[in-house]
């Protein structure tokens, strides 16, 4: 494990972070053309803010489904009781501000032959457009487990109702009660999020229901930031001991759920008889949203190939995917990865409509993790357009650029790290909407 070198981050970052710097020539190249932008989440409303930023004189339409926005990002404090929901939710009317036509509605087809998005209320024409449609589950993954037994036994994993409803669930369990997290095979949209919530879950047993454990049932055989995590659980939660709050399970146990049974909270893995949770947290393997899938945006995996320059679909032309449902190489599916992407995007749109080269770009991700109160971790990585070590093109790490947090710490440093976190979704939300 490496430390952080910011000065390295933001040497090598400055591809991206100058995108937002440089801007474009304030003349009319792109005058008369429209981009729609589909989806307002950390991807969507980054492109639109960005597209006009780079460009006053592009019409940029932003369609969402939802009026509030709530972010899964910092979701999980609100499962441990540590903030509200609406501390996480966000409107639009910034954007709107900003000179974005924001549209509250669903899209019901996207034809890229003649250039139209439909909703329920209209027609839209683009010139070029933007998805990001973000993951959806894969009901079919876990025997028993579809969108309705979701109602009951909640994922979580789409910040809004289904937060509040494992809220309320971990509320109502009696002390002494076993709280079972499912975490699925990669890729998913935030790698350490479920790591994350368990932490908080365990800290709000520690505090009020000490009797209690959670149990992590992981289809891998390792995760993001381990190391640091189960530190971080020796260190608050006994984690490794007869009274540990946290239990652990992966790949090598045979941990994988299979089957879920709703009726009885019960879950089936192959390493042993079924396991009964007071509360229970089936987090599934997951695809590319279905709005790609309508377009033809995926490939046969589930994800969106693009091309990793510009984000342009290799499938359609003049559409340009970003965020959880792109192929990105090296790059999680993470919040801050789809700002990143989004800016590049942006970027690349605004110099075809100009009929100019687009300039080499990078990205960074950095994200922070909460294990309890006053205690965060965080890994940071840059990455630029290479090739893998077979070869193949792709987004790549930039090497000896980023790091972890190390091991074995004062407090200080860890308290220091969770006020990073904060100011992170601070500072991110603040771009986004505010």
């Amino acid at each position: 494990m490496s430390t952080i070198s910011r000065r390295t981050v933001l040497k090598a970052g400055l591809g991206t972070a100058a995108l937002g710097l440089m801007g474009f020539p304030l003349i009319s190249w792109g005058a008369g053309a429209k981009v729609i932008v589909i989806g307002g989440g950390s991807g969507g409303a980054t492109a639109a803010r960005y597209l006009r930023r780079f460009d006053p004189s592009i019409e940029v339409t932003l369609i969402e489904r939802n009026p509030i926005y709530h972010t899964c990002y910092m979701s999980n404090e609100v499962i441990a009781g540590e903030r509200s929901l609406d501390s996480i939710g966000f409107n639009y009317e910034n954007l709107r501000k900003a000179g974005i036509n924001v549209v509250i509605d669903e899209v019901t087809q996207v034809d890229t032959q003649t250039k139209t998005v439909t909703t329920q209320q209209g027609t839209f024409k683009y010139d070029k457009l933007v998805v990001s449609p973000g993951t959806d589950l894969k009901w079919d993954a876990i025997e028993g487990y579809d969108e309705q037994a979701a109602t009951i036994i909640p994922h979580a994993w789409k910040a809004g109702e289904q937060t509040t409803l494992l809220r309320n669930q971990l509320e109502a369990m009696t002390d002494g009660g076993l709280v079972v997290i499912s975490v699925p095979a990669n890729p998913y949209r935030c790698p350490p999020g479920p790591y994350e919530r368990a932490s908080l879950v365990a800290q709000y047993l520690k505090q009020y229901k000490p009797k209690s454990k959670v149990l992590i049932l992981d289809a891998k055989s390792s995760f993001s930031k381990q190391e640091l995590f189960i530190e971080g659980w020796k260190k608050l939660y006994g984690y490794g001991t007869d009274n540990s709050l946290i239990e652990w399970k992966g790949l090598e146990d045979q941990a994988e759920v299979k089957k879920v049974d709703v009726n009885t909270r019960t879950v089936t893995t192959a390493f042993s008889d079924d396991i009964k949770a007071a509360v229970l947290n089936i987090i599934p393997p997951q695809k590319a949203g279905k709005l790609a899938h309508d377009i033809g945006l995926a490939n046969e995996a589930g994800w969106c190939p693009v091309d990793f320059k510009t984000f342009e679909s290799t499938l359609h032309k003049d559409v340009y995917v970003i965020g959880d449902a792109c192929i990105a190489g090296a790059m999680p599916k993470s919040a801050y990865s789809a700002n990143s992407q989004a800016k590049t995007a942006a970027a690349a749109i605004v110099s075809t409509l100009q009929g100019k080269e687009l300039a080499e770009t990078s990205h960074i991700n950095t994200c922070y993790s909460l294990v309890g109160k006053d205690y965060g971790i965080s890994i940071a990585a840059v990455y630029k357009v290479g090739t893998t070590e077979e070869g193949k093109p792709s987004i790549v790490s930039v090497k000896d650029a980023g790091g972890v947090s190390p091991l074995a710490v004062s407090d200080e440093v860890r308290k220091t790290e969770a006020a990073y976190a904060h100011g992170w979704y601070k500072n991110i939300t603040q771009e986004l909407f505010g």
